[in-house]
């Protein structure tokens, strides 16, 4: 990850040898080329901050989704920016020589404090306030659209030019603060992980402080204009690149945040498989058992996921839930059962017109886990639970009868009054130096 910090260092003597030989500032004005550079650097911004909101949303990482704030706000600018090219759409006008400066000062403002060391109680301010910051940004790119594109004041027409640089310089050194500040941040946390894809996103906020540096100084349509649009454009990339590096089920877990690379909480977990399963498909053309397999999770992976479930993986014919990984189901053992007796129910409904399929078995088990990413530093990488509750879990799937749900003590005793309990007789099980205590659920009963 070199060629960011050489783009940085060619930036700045770029600058310097302009700033020592200003004839060499010349002129080039070419919209077309502008338009389309500005338009490259707002799709790798949005595809960047499209990817990573997504991230943010299934980790419920507040620095991620700090980060996708950042890019979305620096790519909806970018666009105003190229639409009000002088040419394009309008003629010359304030929109097109401020929306990028403003524009990427919003971003820094964000990509700051996704930098800084955010504690538990802070992230889940973030996390809780996200509509609103969304809410607001989307608020603000449709106000200066409006403004910018109806050439409405102030933004209509050319801005003089005591005003232009008064803004550019003003926005410029906001923006050179809020970067330094997201670089530094970036920085330190590389020196913690020594993860690669941080000194790239380090390196890239300092292209951007750069590119905010050569706007305080640099003159319309001139080389130095040019140089922090290129320097932008860099900037992206760079981060999208080291990205793409990383593997791909976590492609942004450098940038988590500590609770959400390891993380001690209660959580419920889920197993079930097919009783019988070996020898239907010793018996069974590959393609039928697919089909058989695509039959069952079709409409039962939904299934699991809709009281808030997460299918962490599907193995063959076993599948595996967490119930509260992100710590925000407290009736995670409730919300288990209930979906493992919807579950098994629908299974039962399909395997009813395929009597030759095999049936589920299902267990349930609650307890502390270690939520968070399992892996190397580099390769393969996965965010999951670990821990006795999850073998446990295993365990009682495996001794579960067909059609049934086994749950283990404590899921028991958080279920609601009602649920109908078997208790089975202590069970013997492999690993565990201690009987077991587990039931058979029958139903959730009207009290439940």
């Amino acid at each position: 990850m070199l060629w960011p910090g050489l783009a940085f260092l060619a930036g700045g003597a770029l600058l310097g040898l302009l700033l020592i030989h200003p004839g060499f500032d010349e002129a080039w004005e070419n919209h077309p080329a502008h338009f389309w550079l500005v338009v490259s650097a707002a799709a790798v911004s949005v595809g960047l901050g499209y990817a990573v909101g997504v991230a943010a949303r299934r980790r419920r990482d507040a620095r991620l989704f700090l980060v996708s704030l950042a890019f979305i706000s620096a790519a909806g600018f970018l666009g105003l920016h190229a639409l009000a090219t002088p040419g394009v759409l309008l003629g010359k006008n304030g929109g097109f020589e401020l929306a990028t400066p403003f524009g990427l000062a919003v971003a820094g403002l964000f990509a700051a404090a996704s930098g800084l060391p955010l504690r538990p109680r802070a992230a889940e301010w973030v996390l809780r306030t996200a509509r609103i910051w969304i809410g607001a940004l989307a608020a603000l790119l449709a106000a200066w659209a409006a403004v910018s594109l109806s050439e409405i004041p102030p933004l209509a027409g050319e801005l003089g030019a005591e005003e232009l640089n008064g803004w550019q310089i003003t926005l410029a050194l906001l923006g050179i603060v809020f970067y330094a500040v997201a670089a530094f941040g970036y920085f330190r946390l590389y020196r913690m992980r020594r993860a690669q894809f941080l000194l790239g996103v380090a390196l890239a906020f300092a292209l951007l402080a750069e590119a905010m540096l050569v706007i305080a100084w640099a003159r319309n349509w001139r080389a130095s204009w040019w140089e922090w649009h290129v320097l932008m454009l860099i900037a992206f990339t760079a981060i999208a690149v080291s990205a793409r590096g990383e593997w791909h089920e976590e492609r942004f877990s450098p940038l988590y945040l500590d609770e959400t690379l390891a993380d001690t909480r209660e959580a419920t977990i889920l197993f079930a498989d097919l009783q019988g399963f070996t020898s239907y498909s010793e018996r069974t053309k590959p393609a039928r058992v697919a089909a058989m397999l695509n039959g069952y999770f079709g409409r039962l992976v939904p299934l699991l996921e809709q009281d808030g479930g997460v299918v962490h993986q599907i193995i063959g014919d076993a599948v595996m839930v967490i119930f509260n990984q992100h710590g925000d189901q407290p009736d995670h053992a409730a919300r288990a059962v209930r979906t493992a007796l919807s579950f098994q129910a629908a299974a039962a409904e399909i395997a009813s017109d395929h009597p030759d399929w095999p049936r589920f078995r299902a267990g349930v088990n609650s307890g502390e886990v270690l939520a968070g990413l399992v892996g190397g530093p580099s390769g393969h990488r996965k965010h999951g639970v670990v821990g006795d509750t999850v073998n446990l879990a295993a365990r009682l799937e495996s001794i579960a009868p067909v059609g049934g749900v086994v749950v283990g003590a404590e899921t028991a005793a958080a279920l609601p009054p009602g649920v109908m309990l078997e208790r089975l007789p202590p069970l013997e099980l492999k690993g565990k130096g201690e009987p077991v205590e587990a039931f058979v659920v029958h139903g959730l009963g009207e009290g439940a």
